[in-house]
């Protein structure tokens, strides 16, 4: 079964449009995609940004896709980032330059792929100096040296983020991160 999950918002909701917005509108012309899963919710779809980006499509379940739809946008605070999701979809399907995903920064992607290879490498038995060593490219060193080292820290909360990421926390990767 496909799950949506409630916090995903690289995903857009559509349904299809009241009569008075659908007059003179024209049908979501949508490439087939081989993804295709269908669900009591209606039929999700990866669509393709053609920039090394995908966003999760939520189609109506009634066959009503063939006619033109809208974007179920919620009002909370979620809102915004549905809103630059929706922007990339309409640029993406009029051929024009996709706006990139600002949910994350380079420097926080980087970070997270570190996160799960310091995990992968912790669930075969590497060893923290092991993993410091492939992560940060670290010559050989001392024990002693090695206890005080800050890649030894480093190491260290990248296991445990990218442990706490796996068990769901990578839900926060999907929005922005908001002042209280």
């Amino acid at each position: 079964m496909f799950w949506l999950p409630q916090e995903d918002t690289g995903s857009v909701i559509l349904t299809p449009a009241p009569a008075s917005i659908a007059a003179g509108s024209a049908p979501l012309a949508l490439p087939e995609q081989p993804l295709d899963e269908s669900t009591d919710h209606g039929l999700h779809v990866l669509h393709d940004l053609s920039n090394g980006q995908r966003l999760h499509l939520a189609l109506p379940a009634d066959g009503s896709a063939d006619q033109p739809l809208v974007a179920v946008i919620p009002l909370g605070i979620e809102g915004f980032d549905r809103l630059e999701a929706v922007a990339r979809l309409l640029a993406s399907l009029h051929g024009r330059a996709i706006p990139p995903d600002t949910r994350l920064t380079r420097q926080q992607l980087a970070r997270a792929r570190r996160m799960l290879q310091a995990v992968d490498g912790h669930r075969v038995g590497a060893s923290q100096l092991e993993i410091a060593q492939v992560l940060f490219r670290l010559k050989p060193i001392r024990r002693d040296d090695w206890q005080n080292a800050p890649e030894r820290y480093a190491t260290m909360d990248l296991i445990k983020d990218g442990l706490a990421m796996i068990t769901g926390g990578y839900r926060k990767l999907l929005r922005h991160r908001r002042r209280p």
